[in-house]
């Protein structure tokens, strides 16, 4: 082989021609007809269209047409504009450095038209008439055409025959195309988009706010399966809607994001929103999400791909934060104010014993300590009887230790009120792991491990990002046989365990002692937890423990705090577990990212029983 190349003649360093250069340029801005879909539009949303129509023949292979009622182009502009590198969006360094626009090159028609038969008409407001422009010959002649422009592509790659190979089969194209025009109808609610093929209406957008848009465009289940997002901090400002984590998916297929209505594919925004699901996503599963991020033009690079779906932040750092914080921020409130009635948002009636905690903010709620206070009825005495201890709130004094037994008695009505809260009142507990509770809507099922884990984790996260977590020093300490790697674990990340609130010292050579563990978690298996925290530990480098791995460790000291399966409640403890739930951050996912409730509509039950058939 190297005899080979050897032989080949040497060739001069010459320039390419003209014609060769545009078809190298648009090997890399037309990849199939959906790109020559997304450039047109483009152009066409630059000029200020309110109405943009797309035809396609045979997936944009033979025929890729883009209307619009834009400005249009000037009768002198048109042959210009098939020229390569000519363009009105930039004039200087300056405004490269600050693009505004959604095309800047001035390639995409030369590169169109290089390997293509296309043809431009085109008529602004202070023409008599419009103008025809043939790419090939060169021709300008008059037409008749209303203001705006009319670009079409016939033919496409059949000058490079090589690369029409490539293309997919008809339908597959054309979902590309579909998807192109949907990424800019998303953005531009008040534009109007239609989409045809082969002469039948496939797609057909109206103007309408944004709401409305992404209920056309992506449906309305998509609606009903997310929450809005709108966040500013300084000059970025993120808005858009963002589904529930029920709403995830196998696969990352659902997720858009636009900078400055530039629809990209960004890694640092990709990352930000999948780390504000780091607590309510179930293994891994994808989000799906419809983000828009509004920056500074000069902020931003978006010169960095030939097909401009990739951008470069200037500070990274700070957009990543802003995007986490804002997802963050809409995953927080409980949805379960959402299903309420509307009398759920009116206040608690006067005398209602609940009223009060579920006013409070989060870190004001008052705190759940499940403990046993005697032996249960049933066989075996394996299950002891709760009740529920209420420390002091930051509003006032706390309420009586037997808090229970100071209730008043129930009010005849109390079912009725029951209806106003967004779980509903609690009925009963099914098979020691779910909660029953009626609500206006109709019946709720909790899963009251769950529930009780994500409370008990939102404390902790809450705690710790304060001070640190506050330990109870044991009675008698917790000893348990230690292997060397725990041993030597728990001696070297003594501080990281003390910011935890845990106290875990050698009591032996082959021992361990647990002599204090978090307040929160004080009746809970302290050998058990001392385990799980420093197993946790082992997996991650000691020095930076707190800040790599915080969540994951209470995540695990949440579950071994949480109340367990086959545990009674009374019907107080139920109620009161209902009311923090309602209160508390993304209550709506346990730590692991499961739902901790369910919502059965008295439709849904009638359906179970064949009910008015």
């Amino acid at each position: 082989m190297n005899a080979v190349l050897s032989s080949a003649p040497r060739r001069p360093i010459r320039e390419l021609p003209d014609e060769l250069i545009s078809q190298i340029a648009a090997g890399e801005v037309v990849e199939r007809p959906a790109s020559v879909v997304r450039e047109l539009v483009d152009n066409a949303l630059d000029a200020g269209a309110s109405q943009i129509t797309v035809r396609l023949v045979a997936g944009g292979a033979r025929l890729v047409c883009v209307e619009d009622d834009g400005a249009g182009i000037g009768r002198d502009e048109l042959p210009v504009a098939l020229k390569r590198h000519a363009t009105s969006k930039i004039a200087s360094l300056a405004e490269l450095e600050a693009v505004g626009t959604m095309g800047f090159r001035g390639e995409a028609l030369a590169a169109i038209a290089s390997v293509s038969e296309l043809c431009l008409l085109s008529r602004t407001a202070g023409e008599a008439s419009a103008f025809l422009l043939d790419g090939r010959s060169g021709e300008l002649r008059p037409a008749a055409r209303a203001v705006g422009t009319t670009v079409e592509v016939k033919e496409l790659f059949f000058s490079t025959p090589a690369r029409r190979k490539f293309l997919k089969s008809d339908a597959t194209e054309l979902a590309h195309c579909v998807e192109a025009v949907r990424r800019h109808a998303l953005a531009r609610p008040g534009v109007g988009f239609a989409i045809w093929h082969e002469g039948k209406l496939v797609e057909q957008w109206r103007p309408a706010d944004w709401e409305q848009r992404v209920a056309d465009v992506l449906g309305r289940e998509f609606v009903d399966d997310s929450v809005p997002v709108d966040w500013r901090a300084g000059p970025l400002r993120v808005s858009g809607r963002v589904g529930i984590p029920d709403a995830a998916r196998s696969r990352a297929d659902h997720q858009w994001t636009w900078v400055n209505g530039r629809h990209v594919r960004d890694k640092v925004l990709s990352h930000a929103v999948r780390s504000a699901y780091e607590d309510v996503l179930h293994g891994q599963r994808q989000p799906v999400y419809v983000l828009s991020l509004e920056i500074d033009p000069s902020q931003v690079d978006v010169n960095v791909h030939p097909t401009k779906i990739e951008v470069r932040f200037r500070d990274g750092r700070a957009v990543h934060q802003v995007v986490r914080h804002a997802v963050e921020n809409a995953l927080a409130a409980p949805r379960s104010a959402a299903h309420a009635s509307a009398a759920a948002q009116a206040a608690a009636p006067a005398g209602d014993w609940t009223a009060p905690a579920s006013l409070q903010p989060r870190w004001a709620q008052p705190q759940m300590d499940f403990r046993a206070r005697g032996t249960d009825a049933l066989p075996g005495n394996r299950v002891a009887e709760l009740s529920l201890l209420w420390q002091p709130t930051a509003g006032g004094a706390a309420p009586p230790a037997s808090w229970a037994a100071a209730r008043p008695p129930a009010p005849r009505d109390e079912a009725t009120q029951g209806e106003t809260w967004p779980l509903g009142r609690a009925l009963a507990q099914l098979q020691g792991i779910y909660i029953l509770a009626e609500n206006a809507q109709g019946l709720v099922v909790v899963d009251m491990h769950a529930a009780h884990e994500r409370i008990v984790y939102e404390q902790l996260k809450a705690q710790l990002e304060g001070t640190g977590l506050s330990s109870q020093p044991l009675l008698i300490p917790a000893t348990f046989a230690a292997t060397p790697h725990e041993v030597a674990t728990a001696e070297t990340c003594c501080e990281a365990l003390r910011r935890l609130g845990l106290e875990i010292t050698p009591f032996s050579a082959r021992t361990l002692a647990v002599r204090a563990v978090p307040t929160h978690l004080a009746h809970a298996d302290a050998v058990e937890l001392a385990r799980s925290v420093l197993a946790e530990l082992a997996q991650h480098e000691a020095s930076t423990v707190v800040e790599r791995a915080r969540n994951e460790l209470l995540a695990t000291m949440a579950c071994h705090g949480a109340v367990r399966a086959n545990r009674r409640l009374t019907l107080e403890e139920m109620n009161a577990l209902l009311r923090q739930m309602e209160a508390t951050e993304r209550s709506d996912q346990c730590n692991h990212g499961r739902p901790t409730w369910r919502q059965l509509s008295v439709r849904e039950l009638d359906a179970l029983f064949l009910r008015g058939r």
